[in-house]
């Protein structure tokens, strides 16, 4: 395991350190780009990602009647208690 890391940054210091690795990544670039813009390859993200959607769903609804209470409830009662502000990322001082 600690070859295989190593050997994948010294790849990536290649890519990023010599102009010829730059030349390379920007290939690489271009060529991602056209593949994302192929019409199959959308169509097949877009199948994956509505998927998604519906086994998160199903998943949503068989776990909030095995949970007491609903999250969004929970939420909804904590941003209450905040006047519909929250902390995340603050720190108390």
């Amino acid at each position: 395991m600690r070859r295989l890391t190593f050997i994948a940054g010294l790849a990536v210091g290649y890519v990023l350190g010599t102009r010829a690795g730059r030349e390379r990544y920007e290939q690489l670039k271009k060529s991602a780009s056209r593949i994302s813009q192929n019409p199959a390859v959308r169509n097949a993200a877009e199948t994956a990602a509505l998927s998604g959607r519906e086994y998160a769903g199903k998943a949503y609804h068989s776990m909030s009647d095995k949970v007491p209470g609903s999250v969004a409830d929970r939420v909804r009662s904590l941003r209450s208690r905040n006047n519909g502000e929250d902390d995340w990322g603050t720190t108390n001082t």
